[in-house]
């Protein structure tokens, strides 16, 4: 029979407890969710600032779509480059102080023509060991010479930089997505700027949360476009909206503009999302969610320390706790649905094998009796009894 593989794949990710199947959210508002008529704390949003549902950037979602419809209606390259969409370009290039920044569909999009249109047969790519699936797939599928640096290591990083013959891009991220911990990004670029490499920091769950006006971690360290040539970040986390972007030289844009087939040959973001997720950047810079969302997370370690759940040393909004298992990760997730509360489990290939965990995420949604609930929650859960009844 054609295609066995198929069947035969999927019997043995259910037999691994690995099988993924989505959910279907009945609705959602603030930090409940409905699924199956049952309301549930969620806490697996990244949704970090509320956002996603803030009453002013759906208003300029809908203003958007008075004035442009609800579609780009092309590529950027034909007809689908609006006045939004260089509004937003221009307002993200002034943050971080690059020369240009240019829109993508998604941050899985932005990544992949980073390492499509960038990492020649000639070229070295070296990243982080727990850099984003998006970023490792594009590295893997280009015709340059791909390696691994141990997570923040810098001993490591250094040994393979010695060894740079060619154009050589480095990648890590701002604040990573699983165990939500910081990059190195001052060390790394010093290395890099020694070894005369390109940085490349994906910041998709530092922009939004880091930075004085939300232009994430760079915009936090001062790091300038020599020290970090790649900044990509995202709008459909922290920002509430959807797409993503790269920012850099003029140089690097425009040759993105010319040879990123990700950019050249899609439909261009809808230029209502692009108005919107302006008003987004500009709300965050004058209001106080960071602080709140920094206040959640401070309650929850706190708690969790006084508890004692081996939640890790995270001061970012993914609060991850290893099971290990992903049985028992599965098995611990639904006694939490059952309390209420929404945490989904995470588990390889995901994350490494045996590290399976519940990615707690924080929302400046949160109120502190959600904090509250969901660290009493844990400790249920977490007991060897719970999981016996």
């Amino acid at each position: 029979m054609a295609f066995e593989f198929i069947p035969r794949s999927l019997e043995q990710r259910r037999q691994q407890h690995l099988l993924r199947n989505p959910v279907m959210v009945d609705s959602s508002v603030g930090a409940i969710i409905t699924v199956q008529n049952r309301h549930y704390l969620n806490f697996s949003s990244n949704d970090y600032l509320g956002q996603r549902q803030s009453q002013q950037v759906m208003q300029a979602w809908v203003e958007g779509i008075a004035e442009y419809g609800v579609g780009s209606g092309s590529s950027p390259l034909v007809t689908g480059h609006t006045k939004s969409h260089q509004q937003l370009e221009d307002y993200l290039a002034d943050q971080l102080n690059r020369d240009r920044a240019l829109l993508f569909s998604s941050g899985f999009a932005a990544n992949q023509a980073i390492t499509q249109a960038l990492l020649h047969k000639d070229a070295d790519v070296i990243s982080d060991k727990l850099m984003h699936a998006s970023f490792i797939d594009g590295a893997m599928h280009s015709d340059a010479r791909f390696r691994r640096f141990r997570h923040n290591d810098l001993d490591h990083l250094d040994g393979l930089l010695g060894a740079k013959q060619h154009d050589t891009l480095v990648a890590t991220e701002g604040v990573f997505s699983m165990d939500g911990d910081d990059g190195e990004l001052a060390k790394i670029s010093q290395r890099c700027v020694e070894h005369d490499a390109w940085l490349m920091v994906d910041d998709a769950h530092g922009i939004g949360v880091r930075g004085k006006t939300g232009l994430g971690s760079i915009q936090d360290s001062g790091l300038s476009q020599h020290q970090v040539p790649i900044v990509m970040g995202t709008f459909g986390k922290a920002i509430g909206t959807a797409g993503a972007f790269i920012a850099g030289s003029d140089d690097l844009i425009s040759y993105l503009i010319n040879f990123a087939k990700h950019y050249i040959y899609s439909t261009a973001m809808p230029p209502a999302l692009a108005h919107a997720t302006l008003v987004s950047f500009q709300q965050i810079a004058d209001a106080q969610q960071q602080q709140k969302l920094m206040s959640h997370i401070a309650r929850f370690q706190r708690l969790c320390n006084q508890a004692k759940i081996p939640v890790m040393a995270s001061n970012s909004a993914i609060q991850p706790v290893i099971i290990g298992d992903p049985q028992r990760c599965t098995q611990v997730s639904e006694k939490l649905k059952q309390l209420g509360i929404w945490v989904s489990p995470i588990r390889y290939p995901t994350v490494s094998k045996h590290t399976d965990r519940l990615r707690i995420t924080l929302s400046a949604s949160h109120h502190d009796a959600d904090i509250d609930a969901l660290v009493d929650g844990l400790a249920l859960a977490l007991t060897p009894t719970s999981q016996s009844q």
